[in-house]
Order: structure tokens, then C-alpha cells, then sequence
């Protein structure tokens, strides 16, 4: 097979399973959004804020400790499939990591139970329960995300997500409806979730991968191991942990310093205008990093250029519709989708949807970073980005808090973005890559 005809195979790959991957996680965007919707009108104000708290704690942790191993299934997998390394992929790092953070979660969670459910949940052994039951559960479910990108299983990556968050809005439901009641009714489907979720690794097993990219002649072997995905999967947790802070951050500020109780549920609520959009351009960005690990250990930097290019371009059309749907009808319908006493304002929900495309923008460029092992200078970015919004959010002079988030929201994404682009800017335009395989 000829360069270009492999280059034209593996680009129409990527746009089939970003396609797939999009429409499964597109709709489970949309059954997320119903699920906090449901619980803001099924719970009082402050039971909702203990549901949003411990959604922001729990994402912000597996985020955190379990992406990272994603990640490095995704690239590694991928890397060694372009490369012409079929059959059984080694993954005992990735494994060992997996377990370990999530051994280590548990014995810190155990023996901070006390504080954990007095400071965080107020008392409620049932939203603590739930937190250590989900991040433990999320450990396999992580995993099998990694494994199903590095093997372009799209379809059931796009499957294990919906199924994940439809059995999670189930229990919200059942709440609305009468079958049940109360905050641990609602809470319980964010333990249940990943473990359902699960269900679709049988069929992962017994399938067959699509073709990998055809492998040009003389291309090198797997590269390094242990110290590598090692140093990989630790500049990637610092990515996470940065993205979480931009996240999940404002809600922790504001249930700290706020007096008052339901503020931090407002924040929660004003922040999905991002979560939803990013769970959506998760699936393309799920579908970019192994498709742009194969470019790169290819050496196919017009194709890597051209697949960041087109990315970029719909994240622009697509943040530029959610501006002006915001400019229009933002503050009404965020009054029909959460209730409550609380009035959003117009300015605060534009800024919000323009650092939502700054962040996406950020993500796929995050990509680029990984896939062209240059992972360090993008945990640097993350990181010093995180450290201004959180620093914006304890020191800004307004009284306003819920806009002083909005504003230092758009203004870091935006400053993340640059220096993203900058380090993809500065990279070379065929960078062989040498991604490592998962020892």
C-alpha cells in the first residue's frame, strides 16, 4: 500500500470513529445534563449543592488518578498498532499504576472517614459511601476506556459512557417519579454507574479490532518502557489535576467561602455549560490522541497538521453557536432547567461559553502535546493555569463571586490555549514519536 493510500485509510478511519464515538457521547452529554436537572428539581437547594459537591469531588479525583492510565493505554496501543505490532498488547504498568492509585485512594479515604463525611458531605455517611464505592469502580472503567481507543473500538467506548450515564440518570428519575426518594436515592446512581457501565466489555473481548494504519517500510520498534509510561502517565496526572482545578475548583471555593449554602449548586450549574460541550468533544478528542499517536510515529506531520486543523475548526463553529444561543436565551433557560432562587446573568453565561471554546480549543491541542511526547511542557501549562484561576478566585476584589468565576474562567482558558498552541508551534513538523510500549 502506497503513503498516500494509507494516509487516506487511516484519515478516514479517524473521522468514522470520531463520528461514532461523537453520537454515542453527544447523547450521553445530553442524559447527564437531564440527570442534574432532574436532582435540582427531585432535591431542596442544599441537598442538591451535596450532589453536586460530591460529583465535582469524585470527577475531580478519578480525573486525577485515572485518566492518566487512559491516556497512555490510548497513545501506547495506538503507537504499536501503527507500527505493526498486533495481538496481545503488554499492560502491566498500566495495571500496576491503575491498581495503585486506587489502593491508595481507598486507604486515604478509610482512614479519613470521619472528616470526609462531617467537613465535606455534612454528616452524610451515604454521599461518603458512595464517593469510595464510585472512585474504586471507576478504576476498571477507566481502564477499559484506554483500552477500547488504543484498539479504535469506538462504538463500545461511545456504549460503555451512554450506558454509564442512562443507569445514573435512572436513579434521579425514579426520585421525580415517587419510586423513591431523598439525596442517597440520587446519589446512589453516580456509585452504580460505572460498574453498569462494564456490561460492554464482553463484547470488547470477543470482537476484532479495525485495521491499524499500514506501517511504512524500515519504522522502528516500540521505543522505550517502564520509565517512560512511567514519566508519561505522571505529566499527565498533572494535566488532569490542572483541568479539575479549573473544574471543580470554583465549586470548591465557593462552598468554602461563601456564607451562602446553595452558592456553590449555582456555580455547579453555570460550570455544565462547559461539562456537557467537553463530554462531547471528549469523544473526538478520545478518537484524536490515538489517531495523532499513529501519525506521529509515522512520521505524518501534514496529516497530524490537517486532523488538528479541521478539529479546531469545528470547535470554533460550535462555540460560536453556544455564544449566541447563551446571548439569547441563556438566563430563561437555565431558570426552566434548574429552578431555584437564583438569578444568571446574560454576560456571565457569554463569558463562560467562550472560555468553554478557549478549553476545548486547549484539549485538542493537549492532544498534539501528547501524541508528539511532549507531555512535560503541557502539564507546565496546565499547571501554571490552574495556579492563576485558583489564585483569581481567592483574591479577586469583586464581590460578586459567581462572576469573578466567569470572568477568570474565560481569561485562563484563553491564556491555556496560547501556550498550547505555542508548544504545538514550536514542535517539529514530522516528529517521529516514540511512544513506548505499555510494559
Amino acid at each position: 500500500m502506497s503513503a498516500a493510500q494509507a494516509s487516506s485509510r487511516t484519515t478516514r478511519s479517524y473521522g468514522s470513529g470520531a463520528r461514532i464515538l461523537s453520537a454515542g457521547i453527544a447523547a450521553t452529554g445530553l442524559v447527564t445534563f437531564a440527570y442534574f436537572s432532574l436532582a435540582s428539581h427531585a432535591l431542596s437547594e442544599v441537598d442538591y449543592k451535596g450532589i453536586s459537591l460530591l460529583w465535582s469531588v469524585m470527577f475531580l479525583i478519578i480525573s486525577i488518578i485515572y485518566r492518566p492510565v487512559e491516556q497512555l493505554l490510548s497513545r501506547t496501543i495506538s503507537s504499536r498498532r501503527a507500527r505493526g505490532f498486533e495481538g496481545g498488547h503488554p499492560l502491566r504498568t498500566a495495571v500496576t499504576i491503575q491498581a495503585a492509585f486506587a489502593a491508595l485512594f481507598l486507604v486515604i479515604a478509610l482512614a479519613g472517614r470521619e472528616r470526609i463525611e462531617q467537613e465535606l458531605f455534612d454528616g452524610s455517611a451515604a454521599l461518603y459511601w458512595v464517593l469510595v464505592v464510585g472512585v474504586v469502580a471507576y478504576a476498571a472503567s477507566y481502564f477499559a476506556r484506554g483500552w477500547l481507543a488504543g484498539h479504535s473500538r469506538f462504538g463500545l467506548y461511545g456504549g460503555l459512557v451512554l450506558l454509564e450515564s442512562c443507569s445514573r440518570c435512572l436513579f434521579a428519575l425514579a426520585v421525580v417519579i415517587g419510586v423513591s426518594s431523598g439525596q442517597g436515592a440520587v446519589a446512589l446512581g453516580i456509585a452504580a454507574a460505572p460498574l453498569v457501565s462494564l456490561m460492554v466489555v464482553p463484547w470488547a473481548l470477543r470482537g476484532r479490532d479495525p485495521a491499524p494504519p499500514a506501517t511504512p517500510e524500515g519504522e522502528g520498534g516500540p521505543g522505550a518502557g517502564l520509565g517512560s509510561n512511567t514519566r508519561f502517565a505522571a505529566a499527565v496526572l498533572a494535566i488532569m489535576a490542572a483541568e479539575q482545578a479549573l473544574l471543580n475548583g470554583p465549586v470548591v471555593a465557593a462552598d468554602v467561602t461563601s456564607s451562602n449554602a446553595a452558592l456553590a449548586g449555582f456555580v455547579f450549574n453555570v460550570l455544565l455549560i462547559t461539562r456537557a460541550p467537553l463530554q462531547l468533544f471528549q469523544a473526538i478528542q478520545t478518537s484524536l490522541l490515538p489517531h495523532l499517536s499513529g501519525l506521529a510515529a509515522t512520521e505524518s506531520g501534514a496529516d497530524f497538521a490537517r486532523a488538528l486543523r479541521v478539529t479546531m475548526l469545528a470547535i470554533a463553529g460550535f462555540a460560536a453557536l453556544v455564544v449566541i444561543g447563551l446571548a439569547a436565551i441563556g438566563p430563561w433557560a437555565m431558570g426552566v432547567l434548574f429552578g431555584g432562587d437564583f438569578d444568571y446573568d446574560r454576560g456571565g453565561l457569554v463569558l463562560v461559553g467562550i472560555g468553554m471554546g478557549f478549553h476545548l480549543t486547549a484539549g485538542t491541542l493537549n492532544q498534539a502535546a501528547l501524541a508528539r511526547d511532549r507531555a512535560g511542557l503541557a502539564a507546565a501549562a496546565w499547571l501554571g493555569s490552574a495556579a492563576l484561576f485558583l489564585g483569581w478566585l481567592f483574591v479577586t476584589p469583586l464581590d460578586d463571586q459567581l462572576l469573578a468565576v466567569q470572568i477568570g474562567y474565560c481569561a485562563t482558558t484563553a491564556v491555556l490555549a496560547l501556550s498550547l498552541w505555542l508548544i504545538e508551534r514550536s514542535a517539529p513538523q514530522a516528529a517521529p514519536g516514540r511512544a513506548s510500549p505499555v510494559s
